[in-house]
């Protein structure tokens, strides 16, 4: 995507925002609250209307702008602690009720992709689709076998749409870290790299049938979860057909009470499904909004789309276990240790110091229900605590994240008093002795002796190839001539861009202030003052010349 181009997406965004009266929003909020007079300044606010209700307004905008913004207000549609209840009930429309493609298009999708008509494939195919997300929706339809199932289909030309709002995000996360001081700590790029591939890969329902066979397989005997089978045979990249599932949406607590379902297990068993899928499994759904979660009439959950799923390295999963139950354990000395070991904090970090923060942020939220813990306050410590201590974000540890917010969520809603520390410690504490007892060395000597057979052989010589290169030099690592006038390049061209950004911006601004004070009243355009027109241009101009590159480049 063109600097032009971006330029243009950033105002279409503005102008979603305006017309939806959000721009007032965001300049009500704390964060922008030095700058809130500017609200006065717009012309467009100097005309007193009743909006929409402020969830309606946010959601719809989140629909038109794309999936990319649907995708967030999935995320946080779950906080009911972080945002207010009208707009997080609002949000959870965009879990499975994003307004649907035609019927038709449907079709013509599921046509072009196996060659054959619907009447073909399927005994009866359902017009109306009963579910509609941000990458897909979903119809139900019936094999001529018999079998009940449901058709996924991939919404048609998404993927320029993905594609241009990801370069968006690239672009602003490079700013972010050249012009933020925790911008580098918060490592804003590898996270939006991340979250592309994530959502790349989402498009892919091959993949997801994938994820689904796996998780299926992972509880095959589980009295805890049930995984819908794939329907291999009918599958293909952009449609996918799954066995129908009935349940309880998670969500619908009244309903869940009605069947006598015991709320309290159910959060205790949600928790441990987690768990069992990050340490035992190191794969783990990492999608679960309550759109995508449903519970059996005996009190099973039932799990739906698999297209965002996560993994841990072996190295990941081992810190993270051996932190939690250290966190549960209340040994911050250990926790810091852990973190330093990691490389997730300087190696030169005083552990007293950073055991001191950790404590001061972590102690007050022990032996206390989720109700009663203010995650928004406590997120807020652990970051400052991040930035004083120059922690960097794990980019491969984000998804996990995001799953935790979804299961905090999640228990909020169906058990307020579910304590999390108890609940998951005996797990993790069975999970670590079973990683470094007796029957895990014998385990890794077993998987490993063919291994060392194999290499033993080579290792005199291998040792002799390093020694002979540290001899010559070869493993300096060492900046050459090139290198070095890349940097300086670089350098100069960020001063450039940095002076042409805020004369383009003071032009622009110019423009405005003069259209807003003598032409607003104007209903012809080319009434406005010329000089505006002029400063406008050439403001412009200044912020496209100056407008970042794909820092992927």
């Amino acid at each position: 995507m063109s600097a032009f181009t971006q330029f243009f997406r950033f105002l279409y965004i503005g102008w979603v925002l305006v017309r939806y009266r959000l721009d007032v929003l965001l300049l009500a909020s704390p964060l922008f609250r030095p700058i809130s007079w500017v609200q006065h300044a717009l012309p467009w606010n100097w005309v007193r209307r009743k909006p929409a209700n402020r969830g309606i307004r946010i959601r719809m905008a989140l629909e038109e702008l794309g999936p990319i913004f649907v995708k967030f207000g999935q995320i946080i549609s779950t906080r009911r602690d972080l945002i207010p209840d009208d707009i997080a009930s609002e949000l959870t429309k965009l879990q499975d009720q994003v307004p649907p493609f035609p019927d038709e298009v449907s079709r013509q999708l599921i046509e072009s992709a196996y060659g054959r008509s619907v009447q073909e494939l399927f005994a009866s195919f359902e017009a109306t689709p009963f579910a509609s997300a941000s990458i897909a929706q979903v119809h139900g339809a019936v094999l001529h076998s018999g079998e009940e199932v449901i058709v996924k289909v991939v919404r048609p030309n998404i993927l320029p749409t993905i594609q241009r709002d990801i370069n968006l995000l690239y672009t602003i996360a490079a700013g972010v870290e050249r012009h933020w001081k925790a911008g580098k700590q918060l490592r804003v790029v590898d996270v939006v790299a991340e979250f592309e591939k994530t959502i790349i890969d989402e498009l892919n329902l091959m993949r997801e049938a994938a994820n689904a066979s796996q998780l299926r397989r992972n509880f095959s005997d589980s009295k805890l979860i049930y995984v819908p089978e794939i329907h291999w045979k009918f599958s293909h990249q952009s449609v996918l057909v799954m066995e129908r599932i009935s349940g309880i949406p998670i969500s619908d607590i009244e309903a869940l009470r009605k069947h006598n379902i015991n709320l309290q297990q159910l959060a205790e068993q949600g928790v441990e499904i987690f768990f069992t899928q990050v340490f035992r499994d190191s794969f783990f759904h990492a999608d679960m909004h309550p759109g995508n979660i449903f519970v059996s009439n005996e009190g099973k959950y039932i799990a739906v789309d698999f297209g965002i799923m996560g993994s841990l390295n072996e190295s990941d999963q081992r810190y993270l276990a051996e932190n939690f139950l250290a966190f549960f354990n209340r040994d911050y000395r250990r926790v810091a240790q852990l973190h330093i070991d990691s490389g997730w904090v300087d190696k030169n970090t005083r552990v007293d110091e950073f055991e001191a923060a950790i404590r001061t942020v972590l102690e007050p939220i022990f032996d206390r229900p989720l109700k009663d813990i203010s995650f928004g306050q406590l997120l807020l410590r652990l970051f400052q605590v991040a930035r004083r201590f120059n922690m960097e974000v794990q980019p491969q540890l984000v998804l996990l994240q995001k799953t935790l917010l979804n299961i905090e969520g999640l228990g909020r809603q169906l058990y307020p008093d579910l304590d999390l520390w108890k609940t998951a410690k005996p797990f993790l504490e069975r999970w670590m002795s079973e990683q470094i007892g007796p029957r895990s060395f014998i385990k890794h000597v077993k998987e490993n002796a063919p291994m060392w057979a194999e290499h033993l052989p080579k290792l005199p010589n291998l040792i002799f190839d390093v020694i002979q290169q540290a001899k010559t030099g070869k493993l300096k690592v060492s900046l050459d001539d090139a290198q070095i006038s890349s940097i300086q390049q670089q350098l100069k061209r960020n001063s450039r861009r940095s002076f042409l950004t805020i004369l383009g911006t003071g032009l622009f601004l110019s423009a405005t202030i003069i259209f807003a004070l003598d032409g607003y009243s104007k209903t012809m355009l080319w009434n406005m003052p010329y000089i505006s027109w002029v400063l406008g241009g050439v403001g412009i101009t200044l912020l496209v010349v100056a407008w970042p590159k794909d820092p992927r480049k």
